[in-house]
């Protein structure tokens, strides 16, 4: 494998967000030699997808990591393309349990007809692990408003990434995230304006100071966090934590290799994500 590339396809989240289309709510595909992930494929992941030149028909996994509408609402039609319009089973599914068979506060998310064509169904609980291709897969706990919320982190030939999803600041949170190489957060909110179950810049940069990934980068960003202006907080975790800390944008993509570097699809690669914003 030569590097990973991680196409950051919505770099939006929470309700305000989504119904407004601030910011892309369309997940972030990974892309390598045996892999072709969707990351919580929410409203727009399908045409954002074909948009980008990305073939949702190539998809060989999906993984959502919870039950709400900015995370998995294009799930469906991703199953859809993944198995050639449901005419062979193909791929991986990988989801919290919320999503699979839901909970008491919600239904299941992905239909049985959807679920019954991938070729493999996993529920994804903390600490649970799998393989895509070469990658080794595990899901995280998170604290979120669906108790059955996960994150996700991937282990490669260059080091470890992980993906927090939506999650609130918990005692033993850095655990899951030791030793990663990069740490993508979703943080919802700037600094001071916390809300149950999401995280803000103040939670991040806690995270970050106990984790010290080598890199850093916000996503999943809510209204409030987007009209403070998330390159700034990004600077001000950077400031504080000393680990380049970056926010994404819709379109970016980041290859994950033997060095970490960005470009924006169709320009010019740059290493150092902190040059590039």
């Amino acid at each position: 494998m030569v590097r990973l590339d991680l196409v950051f396809l919505g770099t939006g989240g929470g309700r305000f967000v989504t119904i407004t289309q601030k910011r892309r709510t369309a997940g972030i595909r990974i892309i390598g030699e045996d892999l072709n992930l969707h990351l919580d494929p929410g409203p727009g992941a399908l045409v954002h997808s074909i948009n980008e030149g990305l073939d949702p028909q190539k998809l060989n996994a999906i993984l959502v990591s919870h039950s709400h509408p900015d995370h998995y609402t294009d799930a469906e039609v991703m199953i859809e393309a993944m198995t050639h319009g449901m005419t062979r089973k193909h791929g991986v599914l990988a989801a919290a349990r919320s999503v699979l068979v839901g909970n008491d506060a919600v239904e299941a998310s992905i239909s049985k007809y959807h679920q019954q064509m991938v070729e493999q169904r996993i529920e994804a609980t903390p600490d649970a692990k799998f393989k895509v291709g070469d990658i080794e897969i595990s899901a995280t706990r998170a604290g979120h408003t669906d108790p059955d919320a996960v994150g996700f982190r991937f282990e490669t030939e260059f080091g470890a990434f992980a993906y927090t999803s939506d999650s609130e600041y918990f005692e033993g949170i850095a655990k899951y995230y030791q030793h990663v190489k990069l740490l993508i957060l979703c943080v919802m909110r700037p600094s001071g304006k916390p809300w149950k179950g999401h995280m803000t810049t103040d939670d991040a940069a806690r995270i970050i100071e106990e984790t010290r990934p080598e890199q850093a980068v916000l996503t999943h960003l809510g209204m409030k966090m987007i009209l403070k202006g998330p390159a700034r907080e990004a600077e001000f975790i950077q400031e504080r934590t000393r680990v380049p800390t970056a926010a994404a944008v819709d379109g970016m993509v980041l290859n994950f290799g033997k060095t970490v570097a960005v470009r924006q699809a169709g320009g010019k690669e740059q290493h150092g994500l902190t040059d590039f914003f």
